[in-house]
């Protein structure tokens, strides 16, 4: 799916998605990736939401984002409770969602300048 654009100049936008890919300001990963208004990490290492571990979460809380959005890949799934720990103690909002429903939502929450970090976990990666 390709989005349409809105002007955040600077910013990391994710400019289009499909199976085995997401594009953020047009350049294209087929990896597991973190986005964040200022940063790309496109090696973040969760190949599906059963890798996803205590660690990774941690990455994500480190960055001290408003919010995380997780997307768990071409369809919902929900990761153990305890994997999230560190996001609950550290008082960060998140939502969990399949990687492209992700993409759309980290879209409007930049558009609303608010501290959002997708992990976008890629199907195919």
């Amino acid at each position: 799916m390709k989005l349409h654009l809105s002007r955040a100049d600077g910013l990391n936008q994710i400019t289009s998605y499909g199976q085995g890919f997401v594009a953020v300001n047009g350049t294209r990963h087929e990896r597991s990736l973190i986005v964040t208004a200022h940063s790309i990490d496109p090696h973040w290492p969760v190949t599906d939401l059963s890798s996803l571990t205590h660690a990774h979460v941690d990455q994500l809380v480190a960055a001290e984002p408003e919010v995380v959005l997780l997307g768990t890949g071409s369809r919902l799934r929900f990761p153990a409770s305890a994997v999230l720990r560190s996001l609950i103690d550290a008082r960060i909002g998140y939502e969990i969602m399949d990687t492209g429903a992700a993409c759309r939502t980290y879209g409007v929450l930049l558009a609303e300048g608010r501290q959002v970090l997708a992990a976008l976990i890629v199907s195919g990666s």
